[in-house]
């Protein structure tokens, strides 16, 4: 029997797909897509856990399919309790060194493992990672970041090097006004001699250091979606002091719901990962007091997000004054 000991990174989706009709037409075939591209592209110490969140019949044959042929780990059966509660159900019972929590609506590029890894060996302050960087990010819960490179060179705006990709979430989420003309060109990132990360990181797919998910004390939360599902995840992050960053490129989309012809091509142009990947994180500890984090992530956060503030803070981090003024 394969043992946890075989694998060190678990991706957790929870899938919800009750019928095949009006918002969930294509929802099947997209969520194929999903787990087929993270099949393809994931290397062979990948631990896939399925979290049947209250989907249909053709779902669970399908799940139950891809079990049998040995192609995911775990399939983890429930009514619909809400995609944090998934994600906290597929948590249990594991220690993995890192773990992935992703939208069944998201598609896996070659080397989005790869990259992510880099993000957490490059800055050993990194506790979570998204492979989508997105612009609008820099002040979600990265406060900390803020606080410790304010004065640093290696803290700057920095060319978007996938625009396109900023454009197509903006599509995915059916909104194409999310994003300025300046998102689409800057962005906040942070720098070692050997790579940059931007700073934030957004939700749909996000790699967490297992010990820091391991330090979740809610184990449920009553909210099916939306309230504070998303704190549940991220506070721990913040609350031991780590960053969460993401990587400089796109290596994962976001589907939305409505299934479009650029996703077969993107998914028939995938090269299938045999890649046998020898990793080892040194993670480090983080022991911040209460106070530091307290000025951090509360005090600091109140002084930034003051208007003046905030301009000062992006013209000094490379914005010209109109485009502080609109960022």
């Amino acid at each position: 029997a394969i043992g946890d000991e075989d694998f060190f990174h678990q991706v957790i989706i929870p899938v919800n797909i009750p019928n095949l009709e009006g918002y969930f037409t294509d929802s099947f075939q997209i969520f194929q897509y999903c787990l087929e591209s993270l099949i393809k592209t994931s290397h062979n110490k990948t631990y896939i856990s399925i979290v049947n969140n209250g989907s249909c019949k053709i779902v669970i044959d399908y799940l139950q399919n891809m079990f049998d042929e040995n192609k995911i780990q775990e399939i983890i059966h429930l009514t619909n309790i809400g995609y944090i509660n998934a994600i906290l159900k597929g948590i249990v019972g594991h220690k993995f060194d890192l773990v992935t929590a992703a939208d069944a609506d998201v598609l896996f590029l070659n080397n989005w493992q790869e990259e992510t890894y880099k993000v957490f060996k490059t800055f050993p302050k990194a506790g979570a990672v998204c492979p989508t960087p997105s612009s609008k990010s820099f002040n979600d819960k990265t406060f900390n970041i803020l606080f410790e490179n304010l004065f640093s060179k290696k803290m700057q705006f920095s060319k978007v090097k996938n625009p396109e990709a900023l454009r197509a979430f903006a599509s995915s989420i059916n909104n194409s006004n999310f994003y300025k003309d300046i998102h689409l060109k800057k962005y906040l990132t942070v720098s070692s001699t050997s790579l940059k990360a931007v700073v934030g990181a957004g939700h749909f797919v996000v790699t967490y250091r297992g010990d820091i998910l391991r330090e979740v004390k809610e184990k449920h939360t009553k909210y099916v979606m939306g309230g504070n599902s998303d704190d549940i995840l991220d506070k721990p992050v913040i609350d031991q002091g780590f960053w969460r960053l993401a990587t400089e490129d796109n290596y994962t989309y976001h589907m939305g719901n409505v299934k479009e012809p650029w996703m077969e091509d993107v998914f028939q142009s995938l090269e299938v990962s045999n890649k046998i990947l020898e990793f080892s994180l040194n993670f480090q500890s983080r022991n911040d007091s209460k106070t530091l984090l307290w000025i951090k992530n509360v005090l600091f956060r109140k002084i930034i997000s003051r208007k003046p503030v905030k301009r000062w803070f992006l013209k000094y981090k490379g914005l010209s004054k109109e485009d502080a003024g609109i960022y």
